[in-house]
């Protein structure tokens, strides 16, 4: 295929296993340019399904996180791990990982917390950031890493992979609890000879930052939203895209589940989903702002919800609407 494409490696959301068939795994989207590919998120089972996608890791050019939560970076250390050994003995490119920084301080305790307060794990170190989670990955991973080393001869983890962390531009006003998502313009993050790289802040409060990403290139453009509340900083970062790929959550389903539930905890995961996830009718309202030409709904949450309950409203989209599965292909269109 010489046009660039985008495969949803795995386009379930939640840090779960979900049960059930659906063939629904960890949140992962490869962008695909010649050559090269990007991969936005880590999702479980990431590596499995870029063998299944036919993509190398020797292809693999950069890794874009959008945000801190653990299904979305679960699978970056075995990246990285299981990576180097499909990848030359001898280095040829840098495969940089770039993602959120340390958010400095500790989110706002929920309205539902016992009185009393909360206790943060890791106190020291609370809220490290893309350029040390990996960091502290491989020296978890240390007696591995030096036993294949010094016994085998292979590469490092450091040898192939560089992280640095998103600087948010300050003019924007950025604060992770009290402005964690204003209004702004998208800013380039990453470029290469083959693609340009923007992100913007999206709305998924109290994890912050959190990034939407969009992909420009010579054959066409994609934005991949992360998870998010609607925003119009999404309908900014996708304008004029060939391709929207929008988080999405059944919210019947969540009032199912969580009002059976009656604890502090369950109330509390109710609160989070509805002030920082999008309906699937917020999201093509999102794509119709925005101009898109084809709008996917993934990071489905719950994994096992019926395809039809996601298609419900694709009527009321303009354009192209599809509810990808795991490893669907999208290619993208210059715009004449």
């Amino acid at each position: 295929m010489d046009r660039p494409y985008v495969v949803t490696l795995g386009t379930a959301g939640g840090p779960v296993w979900w049960p059930g068939h659906h063939g629904r795994t960890g949140i992962s989207t490869a962008v695909v340019v010649g050559e090269r590919t990007y991969i936005v998120d880590a999702g479980t089972g990431v590596g499995r399904q870029l063998i299944r996608a036919g993509l190398s890791m020797a292809s693999v050019r950069a890794i874009f996180i959008t945000h801190m939560h653990s299904d979305h970076v679960v699978d970056l250390g075995s990246l990285a791990l299981f990576g180097i050994m499909r990848m030359p003995a001898d280095p040829t490119h840098t495969v940089q990982i770039v993602g959120p920084g340390d958010r400095q301080v500790l989110p706002p305790v929920s309205s539902r917390a016992p009185a009393g307060g909360l206790t943060p794990v890791f106190p020291d170190e609370p809220t490290p950031g893309t350029a040390r989670m990996f960091d502290l990955l491989m020296r978890a991973y240390a007696t591995d890493i030096n036993d294949r080393l010094f016994d085998s001869l292979r590469p490092t983890p450091r040898d192939w992979f560089r992280a640095r962390d998103i600087v948010v531009p300050p003019e924007v006003g950025f604060h992770p609890n009290d402005h964690p998502a204003p209004d702004m313009a998208p800013f380039a993050v990453y470029e290469d000879e083959a693609v340009r790289v923007s992100a913007t802040l999206v709305q998924h409060a109290p994890m912050s930052p959190a990034f939407g990403f969009r992909f420009d290139t010579e054959g066409g453009s994609v934005a991949i939203s992360g998870d998010t509340a609607r925003t119009d900083n999404m309908v900014r970062l996708a304008a004029g895209a060939d391709v929207l790929l929008h988080e999405a959550v059944d919210f019947d389903w969540v009032e199912r589940r969580y009002t059976e539930q009656r604890d502090a905890s369950a109330k509390a995961t109710r609160d989070h989903h509805y002030a920082a996830h999008t309906s699937p009718r917020e999201a093509i309202d999102v794509a119709e702002k925005a101009g898109v030409r084809r709008l996917g709904l993934h990071h489905l949450a719950p994994g096992h919800t019926p395809r039809e309950v996601w298609e419900r409203d694709g009527h009321l989209f303009s354009g192209h609407f599809s509810v990808p599965a795991d490893l669907d292909v999208i290619p993208l269109h210059p715009r004449v």
